[in-house]
């Protein structure tokens, strides 16, 4: 069987994240790996956390599950709380600790445009099922009258790997277009009804930038880092929301249950941002396994303990929505609950 270009480098991609975790773990570094959405708010926060160090490979949702799965890492990150199936091939209970809420944004490339685009969810779930496929359709001028929109098709980028994004970004399109929900529907990763595949956020919003008449979506972060233009998205309300911190903070501003999984796309809030989420860190609730010492245990859980508290100051500069005080009571009592033979760690 012929194994294509792209694939034996996702292979070696692969081995060489092993590799680098193995030797890590050599050296008492804390693993972490998953999540392209939270990397820009981790990458801040580990660089100052000063009790450990802290290795984080950013390789998306479904990569770092499965790490996590494999127990190759302390941690995994996810946009997503763990499916029945994943959630069946954990070997233990795993915990879902929520880190920050971020928000997906709707990024393009259209010459000559440099005004924020309007959309609204039916639209932009048309887009995405191959509908709409000229950024001038009667449907789109009707968002943005005055806007002078080029006679341009409209090239459709989606993510290639496993993506908590993917699945913030599915979850929304599933609550505002029914053709959506029954073609389509939400996950990780779904078959996608058109367009072309770009690894991570960082693949996605390069193939945005290098290709006329495409439309993507990435974490606000990477849009602003790389200074891509995002569209205004319509909210259950009705309005236009611009992306930012606020309309994120908005979204995210609800009661967590105990367990903390909850989606909080197309909010009820009248002034929040519709394509919004919490991102999880994911542990095994007890922490003794595979040989691993409690004083590593204890790391860990001091580190997300660090995460939900001082590591909150770095949220608002990096565009994502700091957890509120019922939230981190909330993750509070579910890192309380991580043991060490069976005994608390906290």
């Amino acid at each position: 069987m012929k194994i294509s270009k792209s694939l034996k480098l996702a292979l070696v991609a692969i081995a060489a994240s092993c590799t680098t975790l193995a030797a890590s773990a050599q050296d008492n570094t804390l693993l972490g790996a998953g999540s392209t959405f939270v990397y820009p708010l981790f990458s801040k926060m580990f660089s100052q956390y000063t009790a450990s160090k802290v290795n984080y490979q950013s390789i998306g949702s479904g990569g770092g599950i499965l790490q996590l799965t494999n127990k190759t890492v302390d941690f995994g990150d996810s946009d997503a709380p763990l499916n029945a199936d994943q959630t069946a091939k954990m070997s233990a209970p795993v915990l879902h600790i929520p880190m920050t809420a971020g928000a997906v944004v709707i990024t393009y490339n259209i010459p000559g445009v440099s005004a924020p685009l309007n959309l609204n969810g039916k639209d932009l779930a048309d887009i995405y099922l191959g509908k709409i496929t000229n950024w001038n359709s009667a449907e789109i001028k009707a968002t943005n009258k005055g806007v002078n929109i080029p006679d341009m098709p409209i090239v459709v980028i989606h993510r290639s790997d496993g993506s908590g994004t993917s699945f913030i970004f599915t979850d929304y399109l599933t609550k505002v277009n029914a053709d959506w929900a029954k073609r389509v529907g939400k996950a990780s990763a779904v078959n996608w009804p058109a367009g072309l595949g770009g690894k991570g956020s960082e693949g996605v919003a390069g193939l945005v930038k290098q290709t006329p008449g495409a439309v993507g979506y990435v974490e606000l972060a990477y849009a602003i880092q790389n200074h891509m233009p995002f569209a205004n998205i319509q909210n259950k309300g009705g309005k236009f929301i611009t992306p930012g911190i606020e309309v994120t903070t908005l979204a995210s501003n609800v009661t967590l249950p105990e367990d903390a999984k909850v989606s909080i796309t197309d909010t009820d809030n009248p002034k929040g941002y519709p394509i919004a989420s919490f991102t999880w860190a994911l542990i095994y609730k007890e922490q003794n396994y595979n040989g691993r010492s409690k004083e590593r245990a204890t790391a860990l859980v001091k580190l997300l303990w660090w995460n939900i508290h001082q590591g909150q100051a770095d949220c608002a500069a990096l565009n994502y929505a700091p957890l509120s005080k019922s939230a981190v009571k909330v993750a509070e009592k579910i890192l309380k609950s991580a043991t060490y033979d069976g005994k608390a760690i906290l």
